[in-house]
């Protein structure tokens, strides 16, 4: 599956960027592995779309609703295929989240908390992303109060190295109060929440079995999905990249909300932002169009 999300021979990158831009090591591009067959494919797309609808829906039930599609297949293969996604039933249950071990778990900051500015919270999440042969997953920053997306990157593996650098990238430019994730791997990782540490962010992670501790990006993913991934159905990488920055740009600068008072998120982010500081912004995502 890695070979096949690098393109040869692009006119624009070497085999060498795509492969940094993917948070790939080039090595692996020439071990043969075992991708997920096209039947598999879909049936993750079938998946991904309801759960998107009901993210209650654990493997069993999933498997239950796939039925009622005259698509009949072994729980446990659902299970594995959603283990793969990242996507699990959203109740309250026992180890709901995935943190390693040796990592800090940081409180839950944000329950009473007024938002009532920009840059007072920054959430996280990881997405799976389903193409017409292979998947990617999305990482996106995002400012709670104005729904303005900081940066975003993409990946083939969950590895922490793509989280780092969307993190460092959106620290590169402004900085939150609190700084909100789920208890994942990536987050609880030391390279992560050293970062913030220093910047001296305050850390929040997400409540075991809570559903609305990090509700707006769930809402991001949800809107992302159905306005541009499943319309699109992108074929390669740099397609799908070309097609989130175009989207992201949509979504931030032109499509308004009901909840900003029919604005954009960012005419409401940019009102704490300096009249340089706006220019640079934009400059630099008119330079990743």
């Amino acid at each position: 599956m890695k070979r096949s999300l690098v393109e040869w021979d692009h006119e624009d990158l070497s085999v060498r960027r795509q492969c940094e831009l993917l948070g790939l090591n080039r090595s692996t591009l020439y071990y043969q592995g075992i991708g997920e067959s096209e039947e598999n494919l879909q049936l993750m797309r079938r998946i991904d779309e309801q759960y998107m609808r009901r993210p209650i829906l654990g493997s069993r039930r999933m498997r239950d609703w796939l039925e009622t599609q005259d698509i009949f297949v072994n729980r446990k293969r659902i299970q594995r295929l959603m283990q793969l996604m990242g996507l699990e039933a959203i109740y309250p249950k026992p180890r709901l989240s995935s943190a390693a071990k040796e990592h800090k778990i940081y409180p839950y900051l944000l329950r009473n908390v007024a938002v009532i500015r920009p840059n007072q919270v920054w959430s996280t999440d990881i997405t799976y992303v389903g193409m017409a042969k292979g998947f990617m997953y999305l990482v996106a920053i995002l400012d709670w109060y104005s729904r303005y997306v900081i940066s975003w990157r993409l990946s083939n593996s969950l590895d922490v190295s793509f989280c780092v650098g969307a993190l460092e990238e959106a620290l590169a430019w402004q900085q939150p109060e609190i700084f909100n994730s789920d208890q994942g791997v990536q987050f609880t990782s030391q390279a992560f929440t050293s970062r913030l540490e220093e910047r001296g962010v305050a850390i929040s992670m997400d409540g075991r079995g809570r559903v609305f501790d990090n509700i707006f990006i769930e809402r991001l993913w949800r809107t992302v999905k159905y306005e541009d991934i499943y319309l699109n159905d992108y074929d390669t990488v740099s397609q799908l990249r070309q097609g989130l920055g175009n989207y992201f740009q949509f979504y931030c600068y032109e499509r308004r909300h009901q909840s900003l008072a029919r604005r954009t998120p960012w005419d409401v982010y940019q009102e704490v932002l300096s009249r340089q500081q706006r220019q640079t912004r934009k400059k630099y995502m008119k330079s990743r169009d």
